[in-house]
Order: C-alpha cells, then sequence, then structure tokens
C-alpha cells in the first residue's frame, strides 16, 4: 500500500467506523501518546531499561501502525498529501545529506 492509499483507507475508515475526525489537537495528543507507546518498548526491550513483564507481550508493530495512523488522520484533515509531502522530504535530504552522513566519524 502506498502513501496514497494509506491516507484514503484511513479517511474511509473514518467515514464508515468513526463518527468524525478527532480535531486535530486531540490527534496531535494522540500521537504523543502513541509514540511514547513506542518509545517505551524501544527503551526496554532494546536499551537499558529492563521490561516489565506487563510490557513483553506490547507489539512494537502495531505501537508503530498506531502512530502511522494518527500521523495520517492528521494529514487527511490538514489537506497535505503525505506521499508528495515524503518524497519532497526524501529528494531534499538526499541532496543535503549526500556525504554528510558517510564524512560522519562517529558513524565509522
Amino acid at each position: 500500500m502506498n502513501i496514497e492509499n494509506a491516507q484514503k483507507a484511513v479517511d474511509e475508515w473514518i467515514q464508515e467506523h468513526g463518527v468524525r475526525y478527532f480535531n486535530e489537537l486531540t490527534n496531535m495528543a494522540q500521537l504523543t501518546e502513541e509514540v511514547g507507546e513506542v518509545a517505551r518498548i524501544i527503551a526496554r526491550r532494546y536499551g537499558e531499561q529492563s521490561e516489565k513483564e506487563s510490557d513483553k507481550e506490547k507489539d512494537l508493530g502495531e505501537e508503530l501502525a498506531d502512530v502511522v495512523f494518527v500521523v495520517l488522520c492528521l494529514a487527511n484533515q490538514t489537506g497535505v498529501n503525505l506521499e508528495e509531502a515524503f518524497a519532497k522530504k526524501l529528494a531534499l535530504k538526499s541532496k543535503r545529506d549526500h556525504d554528510r552522513h558517510h564524512s560522519n566519524k562517529k558513524l565509522r
């Protein structure tokens, strides 16, 4: 599924299963919450914090998908074509950072 189709799928889901989009500020709070859940898994599973028993069953993929879902909601309700925006960002980063990371001594 490409990003454009993902945006359409989210919009269709909202129309069919939701009453409406939450407002932008609510979705921003939701995004922050979902990113926090991803951070918790990463910190405990791959970082130095110990993982609690209650966290061991958490699915990182599911939590990352929650983040993507809310980002797609925000893009839809603010009129952003995320596929175009992402393509522009990737082109910019490719041009701007072409040699940057290769010359970073910290990455060797």
